[in-house]
């Protein structure tokens, strides 16, 4: 029997895209004390003192600061956490989210 000469076909690998990314953003507010603010990026958001207080710094002085990024999910969990805490102890601190760009 003779060769048909064809080749057989390259396997098609599949990549799993990423999943879009979020922006955790401190808003700054004129109520809210900056220990406060300090010890909640430390609790939830795991940073250094001297990152939540560069943090907390840079809201206060140009009125937002990307804290994070994570996926939807986390980054939402994280922002409602924080603002549950924040209205729990009586403060006006906002942290939103916003896609990634």
């Amino acid at each position: 029997m003779a060769e048909t000469g064809t080749k057989p076909r390259n396997a098609t690998v599949l990549k799993t895209a990423r999943p879009p990314l979020h922006k955790v953003i401190l808003v700054n507010d004129d109520f809210t004390p900056r220990e406060f603010v300090v010890r909640l990026l430390k609790s939830e958001f795991r940073v250094p003192e001297a990152q939540a207080m560069g943090i907390m710094l840079t809201a206060h002085t140009k009125g937002s600061c990307v804290v994070a990024v994570f996926t939807r999910e986390v980054a939402e969990e994280k922002a409602s956490r924080a603002n549950d805490l924040s209205r729990s102890m009586g403060f006006p601190l906002l942290l939103t989210t916003e896609p990634e760009q």
